[in-house]
């Protein structure tokens, strides 16, 4: 469905260039002035700036003189006003508008697929009024709905260039949204083959340390395998655990410290860890 943002009368530049930004990293570039206050918007310094890269947006957009001109090519027109008129379109939020129209445009497409000779493109338009003043009443009557974004009823004043970016948001959310971009590659799962070789490593580490007793091993090791096919392991964290498998089985080169004589502090006494029951309780 081609998409086209409208800006009426705008007075600041630096708007236009956040409307812009926002059009952008929702991915669409369809964007028309309606006698904006500076003939020469869309290559003022603020408005560039407020861009923050979006140039190919301003460069592809266009200003005209009339909301005719605006229109040109566009079949479905959404209003965005937050003060409800009397008479006009009815008002309601951009999601739950976006549902119903995306319904009705598949069922539209499914009708054109049986008469392809009546098929006609859906143009929607989303019209944004002048800082000051909003939308006239006589440009939003033009319109099939008028678009409310939920906010603070006690505040809900919105800078217009928030306001596209929601709008945007929201449309493009209906439409087909952009995954989220992870911040690092997906891990590779570790397959069975690896998991099963990190646990004969494992085991042998617990033997050595006396963890598990090879003659009477009971569950031990059922348990852990069950244990790491819930965790999904991946192929770095088996390297981990093969790491310290690899460590348990070696002699420790680090002897423990003689406490200071003049330390003034009361040495416990040692005390022998209870290991053939902890080993019991483990492999119960």
């Amino acid at each position: 469905m081609k998409t086209r943002f409208i800006l009426i009368n705008t007075s600041h530049a630096g708007n236009v260039g956040a409307a812009a930004r926002a059009m952008k990293t929702m991915g669409f570039d369809d964007l028309v002035l309606v006698a904006p206050r500076w003939p020469n918007v869309l290559n003022r310094e603020e408005t560039i700036q407020r861009s923050s890269g979006a140039l190919d947006v301003l460069k592809n957009a266009r200003i005209v003189a009339t909301l005719d001109e605006a229109l040109d090519g566009m079949t479905h027109l959404c209003a965005t006003a937050m003060t409800p008129r009397d008479f006009g379109p009815p008002t309601t939020t951009p999601r739950k508008h976006f549902d119903e129209l995306l319904k009705k445009e598949l069922l539209k497409q499914s009708n054109q697929a049986l008469e392809p000779e009546n098929a006609q493109n859906t143009g929607v338009a989303f019209l944004f009024g002048s800082e000051r003043f909003g939308m006239r009443n006589e440009d939003v009557y033009r319109c099939h709905v008028c678009l409310s974004i939920p906010s603070n009823p006690k505040f809900g004043s919105l800078n217009l260039g928030a306001a596209l970016q929601v709008i945007a948001y929201d449309w493009r959310e209906a439409l087909a949204a952009y995954p989220v971009q992870s911040a690092t590659a997906q891990a590779v799962l570790a397959d069975a083959a690896q998991v099963s070789g990190m646990l004969t490593h494992l085991e042998q580490a617990l033997t050595h340390i006396g963890f598990l007793d090879p003659a009477s091993p009971k569950k031990l090791m059922p348990r852990l395998n069950q244990l790491f096919n819930r965790a999904q392991l991946t192929q770095e964290e088996i390297h981990i655990l093969r790491g310290m498998a690899k460590m348990m089985r070696q002699p420790s080169t680090h002897a423990n410290p003689a406490p200071r004589a003049d330390s003034g502090a009361a040495q416990a006494p040692d005390v022998p860890f209870p290991m053939a029951e902890a080993v019991a309780d483990r492999q119960s």
